[in-house]
C-alpha cells in the first residue's frame, strides 16, 4: 500500500488494517511523517513535530503486536495534539511568546491516555494564542492554512488540528473549544469535530483559557473516527475537580441503526436564517431534508435567550481569562524580559514588559476587557448579569430538549474567510461563533458534521447536533446517520473533493 493510500484511510481503517497485519504502525507513522515533512511548510498546521517519538511509539506497537499482546483498537494509529495541552519532553506554547520554548515535566492527563492506547503522537499543532480566536491568525508562530484554499483561514482556535486532519497529515487530533474552537474548524475545513459534554473529559494539564467553559474533543474525518477517540478521551479523572464521576458509555455503538424514525429534530430559530450565508443555509436546509427521509420528525425551537449568548459569552470569558492569564507574571515561567532603559526595574516593570512583548494584541484586548468586568464598580452590572443570563440560556436548552431529542443550526455562519479578512474587525470574527457559544455556556455537547460545498465559493459546510448534557451519544448517532446518507449520495467522502495540496503547492 503507497504512502497515499495510507495516510487517506479513515482512522477506523487503519485501525483494521493494523489489527489484521497488513500494515505496520511504523509505516504508517512515517507515511504520515513523510507528508508532515511535505506539505507543512505551505499549511503552517504544525508547530513541533515528533518524529523519533512517534517512531519509537509504532515501533513499540509492532514489537507487541507480534508478540501477541492484546492491544488498544488504536494502538499505532498516530494523531497530532493541540499545543494547548501539556506534553512532557515536548514544547507547549499554546500558540504565544510567553511560552516559547517552555517543556512541561508532566503529561495532560488526555495526552497520558493516548500514551497509555500507544498511539503516536506526531506533534503540537498551531493555534490562535491561549484560543482566543476563530482563524489561527492570531498564533504568535504565523497563521494556518485551510487546505481547501490557502488563502483562507482553517477556523480557530484549533485550526492547526483542522488543518492537519482534513489535508491528511494526521488521522486523529485533538482540539479544544471554549466557544467552538473544535466545530467551526471543522465546519470550514470539511471535518468532523465534537465537543463532548463538560467534564466529559479531563481538563487536567491543559493550558486555561476560560475554566468553567473549555472542554477538549475529536478532530477527525468521519463520525465513527470520532467517536473512537471520545471513548479514549473520556472518563473521571481525580485530578480534575469538574470532571464527571461515572464510567464512559460507548458513544457509537457499532451495530447503531441509521434509522432515525421517532427521533425529534428541533430546528432552533435563532441560530438560523437571517445573517446566515446563502450557501451555508441552502446545505442546512438540504440536510434537515435528509434528516426527514431518515424518519426524523423536524420540530421548530425557540431559545429567546441565545440572542444574548455572545454578549453573556464576551463577559465570562474574558473575566476568566485575566484570572486564569495572570499567572503568567514573568516571576514563576514564561517570557521575562525587562523595561529599556531601565537599569534596576522593579518587579512590577519586569512584569509589565515581559507582559506586553509575551502576549499579542488579541490576549491584551480580551485581558482589559475581563479585568475591567470584574473591577469593584462593574462587577455585578457585567460578570454578575452575564451569569444570570446563562443560567437563561441552559433553561432554553432544557425547554428545548423537552420539545426535541437533538438540536440543529448551521455551525458557522459563513464559510472559510481570507486570511487577513477580518483581521481589523474583533466584531466580525467574534460573530463566528454565534451558533456554537450557547453550547459552551450551558455545557451540552456539540458537533459539527461536514454537510456539502457552498454553491458561492465550493467551501465547506457544516451542520452542528447539539444533544443534551451526558447524552452525546445521541449527537454521534445523529451525525453517524447522516454521514452515511451524504456520503452515498456524494459516491465517497467529502474530503475527496477537495482539491489537492500537491497542485496547489505546484502552483503557488
Amino acid at each position: 500500500m503507497s504512502s497515499a493510500d495510507l495516510t487517506s484511510l479513515t482512522a477506523a481503517a487503519m485501525a483494521d488494517a493494523l489489527a489484521a497485519g497488513e500494515i505496520t504502525a511504523e509505516a504508517l507513522t512515517q507515511a504520515h511523517l513523510d507528508r508532515i515533512e511535505r506539505l507543512n511548510p505551505l499549511l503552517n498546521a504544525f508547530l513541533h513535530v515528533d518524529a523519533d517519538g512517534a517512531l519509537t511509539t509504532a515501533r513499540e506497537v509492532d514489537a507487541a503486536r507480534a508478540a501477541g499482546e492484546e492491544l488498544h483498537r488504536l494502538a499505532g494509529v498516530p494523531i497530532a495534539v493541540k499545543d494547548i495541552a501539556c506534553t512532557q519532553g515536548l514544547p507547549t506554547t499554546a500558540g504565544s511568546s510567553m511560552l516559547e520554548g517552555w517543556i512541561p515535566p508532566y503529561d495532560a492527563t488526555i495526552v497520558a491516555r493516548l500514551r497509555a492506547a500507544r498511539m503516536p503522537i506526531l506533534g503540537k499543532t498551531n493555534m490562535d494564542e491561549f484560543a482566543m480566536g476563530s482563524s489561527t491568525e492570531h498564533s504568535a508562530y504565523g497563521p494556518t492554512r485551510n487546505p481547501w484554499d490557502t488563502d483562507r483561514i482553517p477556523g480557530g482556535s484549533g485550526g492547526g488540528s483542522s488543518a492537519a486532519v482534513a489535508a491528511y497529515l494526521a488521522p486523529l487530533a485533538i482540539g479544544s473549544d471554549t466557544g467552538g474552537s473544535i466545530r467551526q474548524p471543522a465546519a470550514v475545513t470539511g471535518t468532523v469535530g465534537a465537543k463532548p459534554t463538560y467534564g466529559g473529559v479531563s481538563r487536567y494539564g491543559i493550558i486555561a483559557l476560560a475554566s468553567s467553559l473549555d472542554q477538549i474533543g475529536p478532530c477527525t474525518r468521519t463520525v465513527e473516527d470520532a467517536a473512537l477517540l471520545h471513548e479514549v478521551l473520556g472518563g473521571h479523572d481525580p485530578m480534575d475537580s469538574t470532571s464527571i464521576d461515572g464510567p464512559v458509555p460507548p458513544v457509537l455503538e457499532s451495530s447503531a441503526t441509521r434509522d432515525l424514525t421517532g427521533l425529534r429534530v428541533g430546528i432552533v430559530r435563532e441560530i438560523s436564517g437571517e445573517g446566515f450565508q446563502a450557501g451555508v443555509q441552502a446545505r442546512f436546509d438540504e440536510a434537515v431534508e435528509h434528516l426527514t427521509a431518515l424518519g426524523a420528525e423536524i420540530v421548530e425551537v425557540s431559545c429567546p435567550h441565545f440572542t444574548y449568548a455572545m454578549a453573556a459569552y464576551y463577559l465570562i470569558l474574558p473575566s476568566e481569562a485575566s484570572s486564569n492569564l495572570a499567572r503568567y507574571d514573568a516571576m514563576r515561567y514564561g517570557l521575562r524580559v525587562g523595561p529599556d532603559g531601565v537599569q534596576a526595574p522593579s518587579a512590577e516593570q519586569v512584569m509589565g514588559a515581559s507582559r506586553d512583548a509575551g502576549f499579542g494584541d488579541e490576549v491584551k484586548r480580551r485581558i482589559i476587557l475581563g479585568t475591567y468586568a470584574l473591577s469593584s464598580g462593574y462587577y455585578d452590572a457585567y460578570y454578575g448579569q452575564a451569569q444570570k443570563v446563562r443560567t437563561l440560556i441552559a433553561r432554553d436548552f432544557a425547554a428545548a430538549f423537552e420539545q426535541a431529542d437533538v438540536l440543529v443550526s448551521p455551525t458557522a455562519p459563513s464559510t472559510a474567510f481570507k486570511i487577513g479578512e477580518k483581521s481589523e474587525d474583533p466584531m466580525a470574527m467574534y460573530l463566528n461563533d454565534i451558533a456554537t457559544i450557547p453550547a459552551n455556556l450551558a455545557g451540552v455537547p456539540g458537533m459539527s458534521v461536514p454537510v456539502g460545498l457552498a454553491q458561492e465559493d465550493g467551501l465547506p459546510v457544516g451542520l452542528q447536533i447539539l444533544a443534551p448534557a451526558t447524552q452525546d451519544q445521541r449527537m454521534y448517532a445523529v451525525g453517524a446517520a447522516l454521514e452515511d446518507r451524504l456520503i452515498e449520495q456524494w459516491g465517497g467522502p467529502m474530503l475527496d473533493r477537495a482539491p489537492t495540496l500537491e497542485m496547489q503547492e505546484v502552483s503557488a
